[in-house]
């Protein structure tokens, strides 16, 4: 790890990385969050009672639309073609509450670590969309990066 923030210049001013002289490799981070809920709530989502709909297909498009859009909200994010993008959503009745997993790959010159948190923060944000009506008081927590693989830095495990 460096101990220099690569997004400044030696001025101090905000750049957008140079990657261009970076090897193209397969590039891939997983990330995780969590949506803590009221036990009812919970069981209305898994019974697919919601008044929105499905509340965990939606949650998971969104999360895969945001991966793909995160240079348009991250400033100085490059924009990727990303490969592959999977969100896996899955109950905790002893949270109570859901955990997401995002994963997102990519060959290319930068890593997809901002791909796989915005993909998980996104879809913890349209968890609690489709069901606050219910629940005002979810509370989305633990977002953060699992794991990353590729790149000159390799392998990274939290």
């Amino acid at each position: 790890m460096s101990d220099k923030l690569t997004h400044l210049d030696a001025s101090g001013a905000a750049n957008m990385v140079d990657v261009g002289d970076k090897a193209v490799t397969t590039r891939e981070a997983v990330a995780e969050g969590r949506i803590v809920m009221k036990p009812e709530t919970l069981a209305l989502i898994l019974e697919g009672k919601a008044k929105k709909g499905d509340v965990i297909a939606t949650a998971r498009i969104a999360g895969i639309m945001a991966a793909k859009k995160t240079h348009e909200l991250i400033p100085l994010c490059h924009p990727l073609l990303l490969t592959k993008v999977s969100i896996d959503i899955e109950a905790d009745e002893a949270l109570p509450g859901l955990h997401v997993r995002a994963l997102a790959r990519v060959s290319g010159q930068t890593g997809v670590e901002m791909e796989a948190l915005t993909a998980v923060s996104v879809a913890c944000l349209t968890l609690y969309d489709m069901a606050k009506a219910v629940d005002r008081g979810m509370r989305i927590e633990g977002v953060r990066v699992l794991e990353k693989s590729g790149g000159k830095s390799g392998d990274w495990k939290a």
